[in-house]
């Protein structure tokens, strides 16, 4: 088979990783990549949201099938045009795509099938939103409507933080992504991720993990788009899982189809393990980054199959994973200053080095210069282990860490602090 992979980033790199192991690959394209997935295969300078230059790259290489890595690339509707061309996609069309790119649309969504989530308002007006606080007690959860580069959400522990936010959201920050406020209702639990792929009609499993959305140790500073995280995670237990795929994963699937716009892809699931259950904290629909690379190193099953099913309507027809026992652990290495203003050009040394066989180094936001490798983003690498217990992967996810030099980044160092 000929692939074609979109994106250039960690979750991109996994993902071509594993693909590349598959024996039904002939040839694999990533655009545009990065200086990682260059050494594993082809790549092509063209941008996640030209839809255009993605739609011909893919008839020029003879893509049997398009994977879609990040969400820009939904919303503007390279899935759509894939479908026009008849190449398969594994990727949502931007109508389907709106459960991640609009948080009002999922969660009027959540209305209409009934899918446990937290109370919340949709604002436009600055005053009205803020009035809408009235109704809760701090912590204040406040998220632009669009995509924000998982900049988006603002958890305020003062009134006059929330105040703020709003202003900002509202004020032009994110542009037409912020046009629109959500307020939620704060929700108190342990957050968790669960993944499954859709067809359209079938929704299968494809496993959880755990992610850490604070920029610093002990769930410190601002939110990010992930700094780590691990699977399996002992939170998310079996019972609590088929919960979730009741309540949430089949109702969303077949709700999606019924409303005419039928879901395929990977769909995301960020849930809050409540008191009362679990509840919908947001859905995406792609995987998860850093989610995806732990995700990927414990699949044990070819992955191109599943991608393919799942892109031509035949998941039920599909052989459900088998996974490695092994715990996975990654761990975000980021540029200083990320989120707000991550600083870029430092030189990074080291990160190409055998590490060993249980741990992989995912290039997330890196450019090479002259011959150098240097930070050209916010998340910057991600190092990942397996090991036969969560403490030895961590153990092996650091020890790489250690070995990197790169005075210009910095990290957490208790990654899957939880569950240790």
């Amino acid at each position: 088979m000929n692939i074609l992979l979109i994106g250039s980033g960690g979750r991109e790199h996994a993902l071509a990783w594993k693909i590349a192991q598959s024996p039904l690959l002939t040839r694999l394209v990533c655009a545009p990549g990065n200086p990682g997935i260059a050494g594993m295969c082809e790549t092509r300078l063209v941008k996640v949201t030209d839809v255009d230059g993605l739609a011909a790259l893919a008839q020029e290489i003879g893509a049997d099938l398009v994977v879609v890595g990040p969400e820009s690339s939904l919303e503007v509707g390279i899935a759509d045009r894939l479908a026009e061309l008849g190449i398969p996609c594994f990727g949502a069309t931007a109508a389907a795509a709106q459960l991640e790119t609009s948080k009002a649309f999922t969660k009027q969504f959540a209305d209409r099938h009934g899918l446990p989530t937290a109370a919340y308002g949709v604002f436009e007006d600055a005053a009205l939103a803020k009035s809408y606080l009235n109704q809760f007690d701090p912590p204040y959860v406040i998220k632009a409507d669009g995509l924000a580069a998982g900049k988006g959400v603002v958890i305020a522990e003062s009134r006059t933080e929330a105040d703020a936010a709003i202003d900002d959201m509202l004020g032009g920050r994110f542009g037409q992504a912020g046009a629109r406020v959500v307020i939620e209702e704060f929700m108190t639990g342990e957050e968790a991720s669960l993944f499954a792929l859709s067809d359209g009609q079938t929704a299968m499993l494809l496993g959880a993990a755990q992610d850490h959305k604070r920029a610093f140790d002990g769930d410190q500073g601002p939110n990010t788009g992930g700094m780590g995280t691990y699977s399996p995670t002992p939170a998310l237990t079996d019972a609590l899982v088929e919960e979730a795929r009741l309540k949430m994963i089949a109702p969303t699937v077949a709700g999606m189809a019924e409303e005419g716009m039928p879901y395929r892809g990977v769909l995301y699931a960020g849930l809050m393990l409540t008191p009362t259950g679990p509840r919908l904290v947001e859905y995406n629909a792609r995987f998860g980054d850093p989610e995806c690379q732990v995700l990927m190193l414990r699949l044990k099953s070819d992955l191109v199959p599943l991608l393919l099913a799942a892109a031509t309507g035949m998941l039920d027809k599909a052989v459900v994973p088998e996974w490695h026992s092994e715990a996975a652990i990654c761990v975000v290495l980021a540029a200083k200053g990320y989120p707000e203003a991550p600083e870029t050009g430092s030189v990074i040394v080291g990160a190409d080095q055998d590490f060993g066989p249980d741990v992989e180094v995912f290039h997330a936001g890196t450019v090479l210069d002259s011959g150098a490798l240097k930070a050209a983003g916010g998340r910057v690498l991600n190092v990942c282990a397996l090991g036969a217990t969560l403490g030895q992967a961590r153990e092996r996810a650091y020890a790489a860490v250690d070995r990197i030099d790169w005075p210009g980044g910095f990290h957490r160092r208790d990654i899957a602090w939880r569950a240790l």
